[in-house]
This record gives C-alpha cells, sequence and structure tokens, in this order.
C-alpha cells in the first residue's frame, strides 16, 4: 500500500491531532467526574484514557491543552485541587449525553444538569459518580506529569481505584463483564464513535502458554494460497502442531472432500473449502488437515 511520511515537526498541531486520534483508535472513554474546591460539580470526557496496572489497580487519561487558545479545563483544575476523580465509562445509552458534557461551559455551570445525567455520591471521595453509567471508579490522583506547555500538550492524570461499581446486569453467569450488555462507546478521530457490541464484538481464542507452530512451519502452498488471508493463515500458524499422515489420510474418506480432489482445479476448490472452515467454524486444526491433503 502506498504510505504518507508524517514529520511531527512539519505540521499544524491541529493536523497531527487528528492524524494521530484517527490512527490510535479506537479508544476507550473517561467520563471524568471532578468537584473544585468550592463543592462546584464537573463532569467531561476524555478519549486518552487506558488501565494500565490491575496490580496496583490504575488508570490513566490525559487532560490535553486545548489547541486553540492553549487554556486547560477544569477537571484539570479539580484533580490539582483536591486529587480526586470519578472516571464513569460511557456506553450506547448516554453517548449523546456525554456529547453535550463535552461543551465548554463556564466553570459554575453543572454538567451533570446540563446533560441530564444523575450525579449519585460516592463512597471514598468527594466528586460524584454518574448513576447511568454501567461502571464507576472511585479514584485518587497519585500524580500529574506534564508533557509541555503549549497547545496539545497533554497532563497524565494517574489515578488509583479505590472502589469500581459494575452494574449486575451487564456480569455474565461467569462472573465477568459481558461486552455486548455493557455496550460501551469507543472514539475514533474527528466525530466518528464505534459501538462495542452486536457482531463486530468477536472472540480471538489463541493460548498464549501454548507454543504455537508459526507461520514458518506452514506449507509453501499454504503460505501461497490466492484465497486464505492473513488473518486465516495466522488461524492456521496458531496450531500446536500439524496434523499426522494419519489424520490427513482419515479426512479423504469424506465423499465432499473426495469430490472436490476430482475437480479441475483441485487446490482452489480445496482452500476456498478450508477458508469456509476457517471463517464459519473457526475450526484452524480441520482446515489444516483438509488443506494437507494437496
Amino acid at each position: 500500500m502506498k504510505m504518507r511520511t508524517i514529520d511531527p515537526k512539519e505540521v499544524p498541531t491541529r493536523d497531527l491531532h487528528q492524524f494521530l486520534l484517527g490512527s490510535v483508535a479506537p479508544r476507550p472513554i473517561a467520563f471524568a467526574s471532578t468537584v473544585d474546591e468550592d463543592g462546584n460539580k464537573n463532569i467531561a470526557p476524555y478519549s486518552f484514557f487506558n488501565a494500565f496496572s490491575s496490580n496496583p489497580p490504575i488508570l490513566v487519561f490525559s487532560s490535553n491543552r486545548r489547541v486553540m487558545d492553549n487554556t486547560t479545563k477544569d477537571t484539570l483544575h479539580n484533580i490539582q485541587k483536591n486529587k480526586e476523580v470519578v472516571i464513569n465509562v460511557v456506553n450506547y445509552n448516554i453517548v449523546r449525553q456525554m456529547a453535550i458534557a463535552s461543551i465548554q461551559y463556564p466553570t459554575e455551570v453543572d454538567e451533570f444538569v446540563k446533560a441530564g445525567l444523575t450525579p449519585i455520591a460516592s463512597e471514598t471521595v468527594k466528586p460524584f459518580r454518574i448513576k447511568e453509567s454501567p461502571a464507576q471508579m472511585e479514584c485518587k490522583v497519585k500524580e500529574i506529569i506534564t508533557l509541555g506547555e503549549d497547545g496539545g500538550a497533554g497532563h497524565l492524570i494517574i489515578c488509583h481505584v479505590e472502589k469500581l461499581h459494575v452494574a449486575e446486569d451487564a456480569i455474565d453467569e461467569k462472573d465477568r463483564i459481558d461486552p455486548h450488555k455493557m455496550d460501551l462507546m469507543g472514539r475514533m478521530g474527528r466525530a466518528y464513535y464505534v459501538r462495542c457490541s452486536g457482531p463486530n464484538v468477536f472472540p480471538i481464542v489463541q493460548p498464549v502458554l501454548q507454543i504455537a507452530i508459526g507461520f514458518d512451519a506452514l506449507p509453501q502452498s499454504v503460505l501461497e494460497s490466492k484465497v486464505l488471508t492473513g488473518n486465516n493463515l495466522a488461524q492456521l500458524a496458531g496450531l500446536k502442531a500439524l496434523p499426522t499422515q494419519d489424520e490427513v489420510d482419515e479426512v479423504k474418506k469424506d465423499e465432499g472432500i473426495a469430490t472436490l480432489l476430482e475437480m479441475n482445479n483441485p487446490e482452489l476448490m480445496i482452500h476456498n473449502y478450508a477458508k469456509q472452515i476457517l471463517d464459519a467454524e473457526g475450526d484452524a486444526e480441520k482446515a489444516m488437515k483438509v488443506l494437507m491433503l494437496l
């Protein structure tokens, strides 16, 4: 593919900002709740955000200086004063309300009221939780790292999670969060978002403690396939071993397979069948046995 090379020193910050955000996506959204020294409530969304440790439980988000006028947000001021924040997650049900809260209202304006969201008391910190959010994390701020003084520069806010509240109906029978029930939103570049539920959310099971054969162990005819994609090849490369000859011979007994092998272009037919197995069933072992018939 043809690539454009961008030197951060040679493009305006506003353009670099959009290239970065369009490339590093989707990003989770921290809907940060804070209070100032007078007790005024504030909520604002931040997509420079992620979890960085579970022991200790650490979340980090960045409140950047505004590109246009180099000012900072109320969230940063409040955290500098109080060293506390509640990080609420954003699901589909409240994403439009989150957008309202992102407006630059004057400091004295309560975004809970403007966005139609409900403040509820936290257990360990002063900032309020957002009742409508399916996960709310009460945090003490450990450190604020300033990355620069110009517009676009971030302030990394390192947060220790004191309490985590998760909606019961988003937790499945295995005591884990069901992404479809959580229905989270992610931020892309510009005004684009992504909804993290439905058919675009799927598992990729790859045992990390099991040594896989890798691409270099795949037969050359498989590697050079005109049908199989890079993802298909990776499914095969994730196997712990290639099928034995006896296992491959057993597949030959299938009447449907025998028919494919008798066609004018058996390699194309076999590769198409193997791809169907990989895409529809995710059975790499079965697909590999079929491919090794050639």
